[in-house]
């Protein structure tokens, strides 16, 4: 037993050398420059002038560790050292650490081509705004500005004051505030004029819009009771009469803001309503969702409600948003009789959703051009997109497709084509603008399996991504919002789609 414990160690011995030994290999083949001579390297100091020490510390370390665990398990795999594992220089390590840091620091919030055919789409930001309106954000980004300072008075101000006047001139309103959108303007008008009573709103306007926003559960958020009357599809003036009682806080009209209903249909407009609402002593609100601020109909595009008009019509208050036909920032405006506005003021939760000086910055600038009607689609950037002539989208798509069709290659079929756009964010859900742009479809033959679904995400993956919709075997590539400035660097990318 003794004799035969004591064979063995000259075998564990063995054993441990020939590990120790081929450990040894290993930590030769895989020989790294030490941290300290990569970020003492001249090729380094642009990384830290931009990144700083510890981040570009911290990177070089976790690159070196993949480096050294990838380069063993080569070794290990018995494929021996990668033929360049002892020639990798620090100027080479440099290199993958600017990329690493790069793609570390680059913005979640990137640009994108919309090519989508829905010029106000909700996931991309809604409206662009005008050169005016940027520059005026870009100045409030470098200053101290008097948010809520009166600058005559050397007091306190009000930051809704400034733009208190435009809104009212351009609205027909007695007074305004200004919350951070739209739903929230609807929010907190119900949890001040409704707070634990009736609101009666048409069962044909209980409206859901994207990311389950409901008319039904913004009311009991607000802690106002919803009382429902009428049907779906028709409600009449007698409905909102039987239905008001002492407990009535509020008649409220919704927009529908994404459907139409058709056929065998009723509801009551606001100026019917309007005389019942002053008779019964009850506050008229209308949600007009989208809203906007001029007819488009002298713009060639379908008649949208004004603003101007539902307050004419007898609306009390009026909310809206400042980022869909508007064309401005995200925000949403509550515009009415000013005893009602300021018990909305009054309300403690106005501070929490009111807006920051950039909105601010944003909004007045572009309310500013609309007193230039005449001028508006050459500088209201939403309006230039939606009265787009269809010959300048068919220029552009007889310009790019010669370029897509030969980075796309034989697996892939590419047209001009009309089509129709949409305006969006539930701004006339039933009206479609005439349009043009590409179609790309598999070729017939192609090689390449789930053709448009490969091809989307790889115009996802270009370095602006290209967002397109794919309907009909088809991908459709709408151009109405491939603005003239940027379609040399859409053009450009298009090299990078080739395999």
């Amino acid at each position: 037993m003794s004799g035969a414990a004591t064979g063995a160690q000259p075998e564990a011995g063995a054993a441990d050398a020939g590990i120790a030994g081929a450990s040894n290999a290993r930590a030769r083949s895989v020989h790294l420059p030490a941290t300290h001579l990569i970020l003492s390297d001249s090729s380094c100091q642009p990384l830290l002038a931009e990144y700083g020490r510890v981040q570009t510390l911290a990177a070089a370390r976790a690159l070196l560790a993949e480096l050294r665990g990838d380069m063993l398990r080569v070794a290990s795999a018995g494929g021996g050292a990668p033929s360049s594992a002892g020639e990798i220089t620090i100027p080479a390590i440099t290199a993958l650490l600017a990329q690493r840091l790069a793609q570390a620091n680059r913005s979640p919030l990137r640009p994108i081509f919309n090519l989508s055919g829905t010029v106000l789409h909700t996931n991309l930001g809604r409206a662009l705004l005008p050169d005016s309106a940027v520059q005026a954000v870009a100045e409030a980004l470098r200053w101290p500005m008097n948010l809520e300072w009166d600058i005559e008075t050397g007091k306190r101000g009000d930051r809704d004051d400034l733009v208190d006047d435009l809104l009212r001139e351009l609205t027909g309103a007695e007074a305004v505030t200004i919350v951070n959108n739209n739903a929230a303007a609807v929010l907190l008008m119900l949890d001040t004029l409704a707070n634990g009573r009736e609101a009666i709103v048409s069962r044909g306007e209980l409206v859901e819009i994207g990311g389950a926003f409901r008319i039904p559960d913004i009311m009991q958020r607000a802690g106002a009771t919803l009382r429902e009357v009428g049907s779906t599809n028709r409600t009449h003036l007698r409905d909102y009469a039987n239905a008001a009682n002492a407990q009535t806080a509020l008649l409220l009209k919704v927009h529908c803001s994404n459907y139409a209903i058709t056929g065998f249909t009723k509801s009551v407009e606001v100026a019917e309503l309007a005389p019942l609402a002053r008779e019964r002593q009850i506050p008229l609100a209308v949600d007009l969702g989208s809203g906007t601020l001029v007819d488009l109909e002298q713009y060639g595009l379908p008649h949208e409600t004004t603003v101007r008009e539902t307050i004419a019509a007898g609306a009390d208050l009026v909310t809206f948003s400042g980022d869909k036909l508007l064309g401005g920032p995200q925000c949403g405006i509550i515009a009415g009789r000013a005893d009602l506005i300021a018990r909305i003021k009054r309300n403690p939760l106005k501070r929490a959703l009111r807006v920051g000086k950039l909105t601010l910055a944003a909004l007045a600038p572009v309310l500013a051009l609309y007193r230039a009607p005449d001028l508006l689609p050459e500088r209201l950037t939403t309006l230039r997109l939606l009265t787009r002539p269809a010959a300048d989208m068919r220029a552009q798509a007889q310009a790019i497709l010669p370029l897509l069709q030969r980075a796309l290659g034989a697996d892939y079929d590419v047209r001009d084509e009309a089509m129709t756009s949409q305006i969006g964010s539930g701004a006339l859900p039933v009206d479609l603008l005439p349009s043009h742009g590409l179609t790309v479809r598999a070729a017939a033959g192609s090689r390449v399996s789930d053709a448009l679904g490969v091809l989307e995400r790889r115009l996802r993956a270009l370095p602006v991504p290209v967002v397109g919709r794919i309907a009909q075997d088809a991908l459709w590539l709408d151009l109405r919002c491939l603005d003239a400035d940027h379609q040399q660097r859409f053009m450009a990318q298009l090299e990078a789609l080739a395999v």
